[in-house]
Formats: C-alpha cells, structure tokens, sequence
C-alpha cells in the first residue's frame, strides 16, 4: 500500500491510495417541490439482489470490536448481511485492533465471494475512537483510483470527520457504468444541529471540485430524523431514502438514512428500505441487540449512468472550502 498526500484549496484533504484493503491515515426538502421522502422505505424482509440493480447499505454495527467478533451466532448474522449488498458503508468501529476488518472480509469471502474495504482514521475527541469501513463487492464495483479522503475540518464542527470514497459499478451492457460518492458520516448526538447544518456545505462542495462527480451520497447513523435535518431538508433538489420508519432495533426512531441531490442521481431506482433483522435471521429482541443496536438500511439505483441527469451548479461557499 501506497499513499500520496495532496491539498486541494477548496479545504478537503484527499490522500491518494494505490489498490485496494486500503486504510486511510488521519488526515488533517427541497425549495421548487416540497420536502419528501425519495421513497417510501419500510422494515422488511431483504427482497434477494437484482443483477441489474445496485444495492449500497449503511449499517450502524454498534461498537463494532473483539468483543462482538467473538461471538458466532452475531458474526454469521454480520457475514450474511454484509454479502446481501454490494457496497456497505460501516459506523462504529470501535478495534484497536487493525486487523479486525481484514479477518472479517477473510470470513465474508469464504464462500466464494470477493469483498474488499476501506477503512478510514482513528476519530474522536476522547479516549473512544471510531473508524469509518466500506465493504463492497469487487465482483459488481469497482473503488475508484485516488478517491478516498477524510473531510479536513479545521474548526472542529464535525467530531467524527466523514469518510469520502467512489465507486464505479462493473457495468455488463454497453452504457456507461455508474459512478458515485459516498460520504459516510456518524454525527454526535449531543452536536447534531451544528453537524448536519454543516454537510449542507460539505454536500455540494464534494459535488463541485474535481473530478465533478454530481451523483453524491451522504449516508450513515445521523441520530435524527427526516425531520430535524437542518439547512439539508432545504436545498433543492435534496431527498432522503427514509421517512417514517424506525430504523434502531428496539423501533423508536429513525437515527439512519441516505441523502442525495435527486437532480443529478437519477439513477435511484425508487426502491429503499430498512432490513428487520429479527424477521430474517428469526431473532429475539434481545439477540438482534447483540448483533446492534441499529437495523441496516438499503437504497437501489441502476448499474448504468443516466447521462440525461441535471448536473449541479458548480459554486459553493463556508467554511469547509
């Protein structure tokens, strides 16, 4: 593994990285149509994976360490949530331990499959650390070369700076494949306001510096709801995947979603949900706790890009330039 550090001006630090098993270093509703959900989400039995559909997940694994990986029955619920998606963005790992996640994908891909990570900095401000993860498929997508970076935050308004990372779907059919970003966040619960009011400034930056990529998605544990979303909710164009539905264990809150300029992604097929762990593995209430406390949420676009898609205004401004 290599790595390559560039500034850009505009305030995000991106480390450049060869390959993949990559492990990031610390680095520095809308105005025109109302707010509305995307879609219709639900807690639901995982419909099986479409060949023709990209299924990106963000899964809370709460503190994700030795200790959860020492018991069976919650890694073989982990391993199989894991291989019905094919990009997973992870919140909470909490190993000192760097060798956590590469055992894990060794044991995801013991059937055959073909999963690689990412894996971002140590983050936080006390002696509790959390690290960001993607798992994806390289058998469906690809990580696209140079693209992953942690927000550079010098004024502290985020307590766990995002991890940013693209990805290329390995498209079959003679369109274009699809080519994304995601930004994974998990927000402090006591900061919430401040965090979420700062993405929408982060959202749109990412969209307007090279290379220009306008399908980005902000997706992780944001400890609100639909509702509480900030300056977000107001930007035009922004939607949310998941409205209404619980989307913590115990069904009293939707803390999880994913968030997008609807503009330019018109590659979200309509399709998102919430995935009941208990219905699908037949848990307890008390065993699905043991897996998280959260439930994994999933959206679905196309495997092509939509070249007919508006793309955003490249102008942005604040303080993460």
């Amino acid at each position: 593994m290599r790595g390559i550090a560039r500034q850009w001006t505009w305030g995000l630090c991106l480390l450049a990285l060869a390959g993949c098993n990559i492990e990031v270093e610390p680095i520095g509703a809308s105005r025109d149509g109302g707010v509305r959900p995307a879609a219709r989400a639900s807690a639901m039995l995982l419909p099986p994976r479409s060949f023709d559909a990209l299924r990106i997940a963000s899964f809370n694994i709460q503190v994700f360490g030795e200790s959860k990986m020492q018991k069976p029955q919650v890694v073989s619920v982990l391993i199989d949530v894991v291989r019905r998606f094919d990009v997973v963005a992870i919140q909470e790992l909490r190993a000192a331990d760097q060798t956590l996640i590469p055992y894990f994908v060794q044991l995801i891909n013991a059937d055959g499959a073909r999963y690689d990570y990412v894996v971002g900095p140590r983050l936080g401000r006390t002696s509790s650390k959390e690290q960001y993860v993607y798992l994806f498929d390289t058998a469906r997508v690809s990580l696209v070369p140079n693209s992953v970076y942690s927000i550079n935050d010098p004024d502290d308004w985020l307590h766990r700076e995002p991890l940013v990372a693209s990805f290329q779907t390995l498209s079959t059919s003679n369109r274009p494949p699809f080519t994304f970003t995601l930004i994974n966040m998990h927000t402090d619960p006591d900061e919430t306001d401040r965090e979420m009011a700062a993405m929408a400034e982060v959202l749109p930056l990412i969209q307007n510096q090279p290379p220009y990529e306008d399908d980005v998605i902000l997706l992780g544990d944001f400890n609100v709801d639909e509702k509480h979303l900030g300056p977000l909710a107001s930007m035009p164009g922004v939607v949310w995947t998941i409205a209404g539905i619980p989307t913590n264990t115990r069904g009293t809150e939707t803390y999880d979603n994913m968030i997008f300029d609807s503009r330019p992604t018109t590659e979200f097929i309509g399709r998102a949900g919430v995935m009941d762990l208990a219905a699908e593995y037949g848990l307890t209430m008390e065993e699905t706790l043991e897996v998280s406390d959260h439930l994994p949420i999933w959206a679905e676009f196309t495997m092509h890009e939509n070249q007919n898609a508006r793309v955003a205004d490249r102008n942005s401004s604040g303080p993460f330039r």
